[in-house]
């Protein structure tokens, strides 16, 4: 038999008969019927077997085949009989068709003592996930509200962001609904994300308002304003990123698409959901958690403007806020400032006057009709044209040079513009690295008056230092204030200079030192373009002095006339009567003299005291530039020195000096003046330590201007 059955598995399945090499590669010979052979039983019957003796005879003499019914699998699990009964379910969720047929078999099948039924495949994965998802979700929320208490330390702030979860969930469930979708694994696990970004939301908002009243906004309805004008965009970013991302999941159609779409659908659904609630309920809720529950008329109508503010806002934001670093203002500030338009205008305006340069006076045109020659009608008709020939290329030259002028001004203030636009953004970084030292600061003045508190009520301090630790924080959080003033006016201020309609994000760009100049000498200083333009000056003054000079030369006047003579004349010894058609011509020249020249004598004398004052304005800058060109690199040695001594020495104490005096403070080992004394200290090296960084930066940007770079 075994013999018989490995010539039928050769014949059918074939067997390896050899090896074929080509080249490195190789390949097995395998030996088998053809398939035309293989199509149908009768061949098998005829199919020769060799006997031991090395004759050959048919198959079906030795055996018998045909097509006879067989048992079918038997299946075994756990040392008992099984069989699977397996179908696919579409259009309906696994669970609800199970539960169906679950009823349908209890009430029409009864089976046998020893035989049950199971259920197993994806319901059984279905069950088992249920189980773990309902002790799952139930800690990942636990997690997030501990989290959100240890992030606020406020249980009624952390509540406050927890409510965007049911709002979230009901988002979900309504884009199931909507997509006709059942709930599934999938979708759970969905739901879990989608709680945590919908809170992220919460925090992102909340946040905010507790820092705007951390620096000193009292007003609630302030808070409310202006935190949800700041943070909308990022709400709104932080879920178009989350939804935008799970969108290819959610339309998806290939191999596992049963598996992304309802998670997809889960999330982008819930964030819509959860994004409305962050930016109307959220601020509403707020108002009445920092005022109570019983709100008044004033709370009332914040309510109502704060609906009114998220409509606005968001009609706003397609104003799309730039991000920009000094570069990108630069540039912003050369394409759109109104000094540099005018300059490119005046360009315009001296460059169309170039025509003028060949000026002539207007043609004059003159009739005389009537009785000048007899008593007969007579006509003359006369045209002249007058010329001042040596005004043109006065004219010209003080034309080119106002042209040259306007060209320089445009590049004086591209100079400038870029000088004060450096200017101003140089302290706007040192105004916010302030603004982070003061808010280390105001984290260290909270512990003090949280641990002089503290003693007050244990009794081991009097009342004293209670106060003046609340006093020194008071202080802060005055000077924060200020200094949080000053930064909206400076980026007003560079917001002016740049035309820019609205706010703008500063990039990431740390406070740092700016590379210093390398300056051999001041020769560059020739490069100045106020300099250069007051040079150019000199030059628009003489060629004006020319102008006026060339108005003392002649100007020169030619015509052509025709008249009439009517009467009786005598030409050539023949008398000829003329009518009064004009036909006697000619030509008129004339020449204009100044005779009278004392206007146009001080016009000269005050032309030339023009050119005298504008060499002593030139000369006069050159000296300031000089005079300033020395004045910046004092000021830059002595910032390089300064910064040398608090990076290497004083900064270090500073931190010294404030570990030991929080560490020797908390240990009851020195006072709260001395405390004082080293948290004065520290603050005044930190803050001198940005100032000089601030004062170097200062003096490198004034050389960029004196040099133009």
């Amino acid at each position: 038999m075994g013999d018989l059955n490995s010539v039928i598995r050769i014949g059918f399945a074939g067997s390896k008969a050899g090896v074929v090499y080509e080249g490195e590669k190789r390949f097995d010979l395998v030996l088998r019927l053809d398939s035309d052979s293989r199509s149908d039983i009768s061949n098998l019957k005829t199919l020769f077997i060799t006997l031991p003796s090395g004759s050959q005879i048919p198959l079906e003499q030795v055996a018998d085949i045909s097509y006879e019914p067989g048992p079918m699998q038997i299946s075994r699990e756990d040392g008992k009989r099984r069989i699977v009964v397996g179908f696919n379910v579409r259009g309906r969720d696994v669970k609800s068709v199970v539960e169906e047929i679950q009823t349908k078999l209890d009430k029409k099948l009864k089976l046998p003592s020893g035989y049950y039924i199971t259920y197993g495949g994806q319901f059984e994965n279905l069950v088992e996930a249920t189980a773990r998802l309902s002790i799952a979700v139930p800690i990942a929320l636990l997690l997030i509200f501990i989290l959100l208490f240890f992030t606020f330390k406020s249980m009624k702030q952390s509540l406050l962001i927890f409510t965007a979860i049911p709002l979230s969930a009901i988002g979900g469930v309504f884009a199931l609904w909507l997509r006709d979708m059942p709930f599934s694994i999938s979708a759970g696990v969905g739901f879990i994300a989608l709680f945590g970004v919908a809170v992220l939301n919460g925090i992102v908002l909340i946040g905010y308002f507790n820092q705007l009243k951390s620096e000193g906004m009292t007003s609630v309805e302030d808070r409310v304003f202006e935190g949800t004008k700041v943070r909308l965009r990022p709400v709104l970013l932080t879920a178009a990123v989350a939804s935008l991302g799970f969108l290819p999941m959610a339309l998806s159609n290939s191999a596992g698409a049963e598996v992304q779409k309802p998670l997809a659908t889960v999330v982008i659904g819930g964030l819509i959901t959860a994004t409305l609630l962050t930016l109307i309920v959220l601020p509403i809720l707020y108002i009445y958690f920092e005022k109570g529950v019983k709100p008044s008329k004033k709370a009332k109508l914040s309510v109502i403007t704060t609906l009114f503010l998220v409509s606005i806002s968001s009609s706003s934001i397609a104003q799309n806020e730039p991000t920009l670093n000094l570069e990108s203002a630069i540039e912003y500030g050369l394409k759109n400032n109104y000094s540099i338009q005018q300059a490119e205008l005046n360009i315009q305006f001296q460059t169309q006057l170039k025509g003028t340069a060949f000026e002539l006076p207007k043609t004059e045109l003159g009739a005389m009709l009537g009785q000048y020659n007899t008593g007969k009608f007579d006509q003359n008709y006369s045209i002249s044209q007058g010329i001042n020939p040596f005004q043109i290329a006065a004219k010209k030259q003080l034309i080119d040079a106002s042209i040259k002028g306007s060209e320089i001004q445009l590049e004086s203030h591209k100079v400038r513009l870029v000088y004060e636009i450096r200017q101003s953004w140089n302290h706007l970084l040192y105004l916010i690295e302030f603004e982070n030292l003061l808010n280390v600061q105001d984290s260290l003045l909270q512990n003090f008056v949280a641990a002089s508190t503290l003693r007050f009520e244990t009794g081991d301090v009097n009342n004293l230092e209670k106060i003046t630790a609340e006093t020194k924080l008071q202080e802060l959080q005055k000077l924060k204030r200020q200094n949080a003033l000053a930064i909206r006016n400076e980026k007003l201020n560079i917001r002016t200079l740049l035309k820019l309609g609205t706010d703008f994000t500063i990039a990431e760009q740390p406070f740092t030192v700016i590379p210093s100049i390398q300056v051999t000498d001041s020769s560059a200083l020739n490069q100045n373009p106020a300099l250069a333009l007051a040079l150019e000056n000199v030059k628009i003054a003489m060629a004006g002095l020319n102008v006026e000079k060339s108005m003392m030369f002649p100007d020169l006047k030619v015509g052509y006339f025709i008249q009439s003579l009517t009467g009786v004349q005598d030409v050539n010894g023949q008398i000829i009567n003329y009518d009064g058609t004009p036909r006697f011509q000619g030509v008129t020249l004339g020449v204009s003299i100044p005779i009278f020249a004392g206007s146009y004598v001080a016009k000269n004398r005050a032309a030339e005291t023009s050119v005298q004052i504008h060499e002593s304005q030139a000369s006069q800058l050159s000296n300031e530039l000089h005079m300033q060109f020395e004045q910046q690199l004092q000021e830059l040695q002595l910032a390089r020195e300064t910064i040398s001594y608090y990076e290497n020495t004083a900064l270090k104490n500073a931190t010294i000096i404030s570990d030991n005096a929080n560490k020797n403070y908390a240990e009851g080992e020195i006072s709260y003046i001395e405390y004082l004394q080293g948290y004065q200290t520290v603050l005044e090296i930190n803050s001198n330590y940005l100032l000089s960084i601030y004062n170097h930066n200062q003096a490198v940007i004034n050389l960029q201007y004196l040099l133009n770079q």
